[in-house]
């Protein structure tokens, strides 16, 4: 089946992760990808690990499938004509390069929509192209620490802690995703693109949502919550006869099924824990109380009990874990495919489930420069020019 952004071309200056990641959803909703790097691999991530399998970068491979690579050196001007060739011909561009590099490699929007008017233009960079902080480098730890996620994640006995993974790359990549598509639907009306100013920084404090808004109404900074929910009482993870649980009580009625499961209904009828703005204002009380309770069972028994009784819960899984998950086995969140370098590799599949143009992995993440020749060819190059520009150094 056709993807649902079948015939839009995306050409992705980008490297690391919110770049990549954007394109690859693009990619796996159809689009036709083109990845431009420096001569040799100019993705970073290429080199980044252990872990690699025969060379190529785990790292690398979770950003990168469904796309063509070429090879450009920007620092040349045959190397930025060809990048210019190749915006003639496409409806996307994407690049996180720092604030100004791109206009001073005569790439900047400006320069370009003359070329192509109906182009989408999308810079990511740390913190946007104005403000004062427009020219520092953008990394997901800053962020995460400049932003206030750190502020709330972890508890007073670890400290500010940042999430596992890069988070603010990830949710940028999303947003960046989503600025694209809403830019070529206007394009449909307009008939003409724009540009598309993309941070680090604003996206991470757009993820800071109720806690954000908890602050903004009541002017009291929020500390380090841990595994507890800031408005929800008892929304957190408990410790059991042999492992830990999530539990998550979202209603009245629920916080009352809740505890005739554990054998403790009075407490429901308690006045401190009547509700749950009650429940939130008492919380240090309700919690131990719930907590002697858990310690009788395992993780298992309670699991197998709450969701008999439509209590939300589940448990705290570890990768390993998760791969043999068996709904995400039937969601196909797990994909192998071969790969010419590595052999057989496996990625975390698309959560994107369209019914009739369904995202799909087709191409497995590229090596560096090899679809270079294919593509100048398309673009009207010769055997003789892509030897020459070989030999210079500028693919």
């Amino acid at each position: 089946m056709a993807g649902a952004l079948q015939g839009i071309r995306v050409l992705d200056l980008s490297r690391v992760l919110a770049g990549p990641y954007c394109s690859m959803i693009l990619g796996d909703l159809g689009a036709e990808v083109i990845k431009v790097e420096a001569p040799n691999g100019g993705d970073e991530t290429r080199k980044w690990g252990p872990p690699f399998k025969k060379g190529v970068s785990a790292y690398y491979l979770c950003a990168n499938r469904n796309k063509k690579s070429i090879t450009v050196n920007l620092k040349t001007d045959e190397g930025i004509e060809i990048i210019k060739k190749l915006v003639g011909k496409s409806d996307v561009l994407i690049n996180n390069f720092k604030t100004g590099t791109m206009q001073r490699l005569g790439l900047g929007y400006e320069s370009l929509k003359e070329i192509n008017p109906g182009l989408v233009y999308c810079s990511i960079t740390g913190f946007g192209e104005t403000g004062p902080y427009k020219h520092l480098a953008g990394y997901d730890f800053i962020i995460q620490a400049m932003s206030g996620l750190m502020s709330i994640t972890g508890d007073e006995r670890s400290g500010p802690q940042k999430t596992g993974v890069a988070i603010s790359d990830v949710l940028t990549g999303l947003y960046a995703c989503i600025g694209i598509q809403a830019a070529l639907i206007e394009r449909r009306h307009s008939g003409i693109g724009q540009k598309i100013d993309m941070a680090l920084y604003d996206s991470a404090v757009s993820a800071l949502i109720n806690m954000a808004s908890n602050y903004l109404m009541s002017g009291v900074a929020p500390k380090l919550i841990g595994n507890e929910h800031a408005n929800i009482v008892p929304y957190q993870a408990f410790s059991t006869k042999d492992d830990k649980v999530v539990i998550a009580v979202g209603t009245d009625k629920q916080f009352m099924t809740l505890c005739e499961i554990l054998d403790v209904p009075h407490l429901a009828c308690d006045e401190r824990f009547l509700t749950n703005s009650k429940r939130v204002e008492h919380r240090e009380q309700l919690i131990p109380l719930l907590q002697t309770q858990l310690f009788t069972k395992t993780a298992a028994e309670w699991i197998n009990r709450f969701r008999e009784k439509n209590i939300p819960c589940g448990p705290i899984q570890s990768m390993d874990q998760l791969e043999s998950d068996p709904q995400l086995q039937a969601r196909s969140m797990f994909h192998s495919m071969d790969h010419p370098t590595a052999g057989e590799i496996k990625l975390v599949g698309s959560p994107l489930k369209l019914s009739r143009t369904p995202a799909a992995i087709k191409y497995y993440p590229p090596d560096a420069g090899e679809h270079t020749i294919e593509v100048l060819q398309a673009l009207g190059y010769g055997k003789d020019q892509i030897q020459s520009l070989k030999m210079n150094n500028i693919v």
